[in-house]
C-alpha cells in the first residue's frame, strides 16, 4: 500500500514512517550484537578482534551499496510525488539493472583485494586469517545486500516502511539460528557468522522482491518500460552514486582511525568493536530518521510543496533530541552492563576501553542526529553531490585525528574521531541547507508569480 506524506502533519507522519525504519534498523544492528556476542562468548577475544578488525572496510562498501540504493529511491519517491507513474516505473526498472551490474562488480572485485586490505590496515596478525575469512565470505554476498537495500529502498519511497521491517523480522530471527548452527555445531567460527549474515540477508531481499510486484499494481510494467534507458539511468546515477560516495569518502576516514587503532594492538582492536557494536545500536534510530526526512522531502518537492520541508526538519529536529537525551541517560549508566555481552567480566581492560568509548561518543549524538537530518532532507531535495561534501570534511577529520591525535592520546584520541568527524559536518551541512532552501523558495516564489 503506498502513502503520500504531502498532506497533514509532519511530525505526526515522520514519526509513523520513521517507526518501522527505526525497528527495522534496531532489529539489524540487534543481530550484529548477537552475532559478535556469539563469537566473543564462545570463540574468544581474538576472534571478536577479528570480526571488528574490517568494520571501516566492511562500511566503505557495505556503505557505498546503502548510499546508492537510498538515491535510487529519491527518483522513485519525487516521481510517486508529482504522480508520474510511467516515470516511476522506469525508475524502478532502470535501478534493478544498475544495482545487478554494480553490485556485482564490487563483489568481484573486493574479493580479489581483501587480504591486501587487511595488510594495509596494520591487522595484528594473531587475528589475520579469521578477519580474511569473514572479510571474504561479506564481500561475495554484496550482491544480496545490495538487492535487499535497494528494493527496500523503493518500498519506502513508495510510502510503504512496515512491509521491509516484517521481512528483515524474518531474517533476523533467520540469521540468530544460523548463527548458532554454523558455530556452535559445524564449528565455522567467523566464516560462519558471515554466512548466517549474507544467507539471512539474501532471504529478506527475495521477499522484498515477491512482495513489491505482486503488492504494488502502479509497478505491473507496460510494454517499454523495463528497458535500460540511459535518461533513467543518468537520473538515478546523479543521486545514487554522490550518495554512495559520501558513505566511502566518510569510511575513508573511518579506515585510517581503525588502522591507527589496530596499530595499538588485539586488546584495544576488541574494545573498539564490542564499543562500535553498541554505538551503532544505539545511533541507528538517528540514521532511521534522516532516511524518512529523504522520502519526506522527496515527496513534497516533487508535489511543489517546498514549504513543508522546514516544518518536517524540526519536528524531526525535536524528535531526535529526545531520543538524544534518552541515549545519554542509558549509555552513561548501562553501558559496562552491555559490554558484558560481548566479554567476559576477568576483560577490566577491555571493559574500561570500550566503555570509554561508548561514552564518549553518546555524549555528542545531538550533532550526529543533526547532521543525519540535513544530510538526507539535502539529498531528497535533489542536491546529493552538496551533500557528498559533509563526507568529505568527515573524512578530513578523521584522518587528521589519526594521524596527530591517536599518537598523542592512544585510545583517547580514537574515542574523539567519531564526534569530532561529527562536528566538521555539522559545520558545512547547516549553510549548505540554508542555501539549498533559498533554492528552493526563489523557485517556489517564480513559480507562484508566472
Amino acid at each position: 500500500m503506498t502513502k503520500e506524506m504531502t498532506e497533514g502533519s509532519p511530525l505526526r507522519l515522520i514519526f509513523n514512517f520513521s517507526l518501522p525504519l527505526i525497528l527495522g534498523s534496531l532489529l539489524q544492528q540487534t543481530y550484529s550484537l548477537i552475532d559478535a556476542a556469539i563469537v566473543g562468548k564462545y570463540l574468544g577475544i581474538n576472534d571478536l578482534a577479528a570480526v571488528g578488525a574490517s568494520t571501516s572496510v566492511v562500511f566503505l562498501i557495505i556503505g557505498f551499496c546503502t548510499g546508492c540504493c537510498c538515491g535510487f529511491g529519491i527518483p522513485v519517491a519525487q516521481a510517486f510525488g508529482a504522480r508520474s507513474y510511467s516515470d516511476l516505473r522506469r525508475y524502478v526498472a532502470n535501478s534493478l539493472w544498475v544495482s545487478l551490474i554494480i553490485s556485482v562488480v564490487l563483489a568481484v572485485v573486493t574479493s580479489l583485494l581483501c587480504e591486501r586490505i587487511l595488510f594495509m590496515m596494520q591487522t595484528p596478525h594473531d587475528i589475520l586469517h579469521h578477519a580474511y575469512l569473514y572479510l571474504l565470505v561479506t564481500f561475495i554476498g554484496i550482491p544480496f545486500t545490495f538487492l535487499y537495500n535497494l528494493l527496500s529502498s523503493l518500498i519506502r519511497a513508495l510510502g510503504d516502511s512496515k512491509t521491509p521491517f516484517y521481512f528483515l523480522l524474518i531474517a533476523a530471527i533467520l540469521n540468530i539460528v544460523l548463527d548458532l548452527f554454523c558455530i556452535l555445531i559445524l564449528h565455522w567460527s567467523v566464516a560462519g557468522a558471515a554466512i548466517a549474515t549474507v544467507f539471512s540477508q539474501a532471504v529478506s531481499a527475495l521477499l522484498c522482491l515477491y512482495y513489491m510486484f505482486r503488492k504494488f499494481d502502479i509497478l505491473k510494467m507496460e510494454k517499454g518500460e523495463t528497458a535500460l534507458d540511459k535518461h533513467y539511468i543518468k537520473g538515478l546515477l546523479d543521486m545514487g552514486v554522490p550518495m554512495g560516495l559520501q558513505f566511502s569518502i566518510t569510511a575513508i576516514g573511518s579506515i585510517m582511525l581503525q588502522s591507527a587503532n589496530n596499530a595499538l594492538g588485539t586488546s584495544c582492536v576488541a574494545a573498539f568493536t564490542a564499543g562500535m557494536r553498541i554505538k551503532m545500536f544505539f545511533m541507528c534510530p538517528l540514521e532511521s530518521m534522516g532516511i524518512a526526512m529523504a522520502t519526506y522531502c522527496g515527496q513534497n518537492y516533487g508535489a511543489g510543496k517546498t514549504e513543508r520541508i522546514n516544518m518536517g526538519l524540526r519536528a524531526s529536529f525535536f524528535m531526535v533530541c529526545l531520543y538524544c537525551i534518552f541515549c545519554f541517560i542509558v549509555l552513561h549508566l548501562f553501558a559496562r552492563h552491555i559490554i558484558y555481552l560481548f566479554v567476559d567480566f576477568h576483560e577490566y581492560e577491555i571493559i574500561e576501553k570500550a566503555n570509554q568509548f561508548i561514552v564518549t561518543s553518546c555524549t555528542y549524538f545531538i550533532p550526529l542526529g543533526l547532521l543525519c537530518l540535513l544530510r538526507y532532507s539535502i539529498q531528497g531535495l535533489g542536491y546529493s553531490k552538496l551533500a557528498m561534501m559533509s563526507g568529505v570534511f568527515e573524512m578530513v577529520d578523521r584522518t587528521a585525528v589519526s594521524l596527530f591525535l591517536v599518537p598523542i592520546l592512544g585510545y583517547t584520541g580514537v574515542c574523539y574521531g567519531d564526534p569530532s568527524a561529527w562536528f566538521a559536518a555539522d559545520l558545512f551541512l547547516i549553510p549548505a541547507y540554508l542555501y539549498v532552501h533559498k533554492r528552493l523558495s526563489r523557485k517556489r516564489c517564480y513559480a507562484q508569480a508566472s
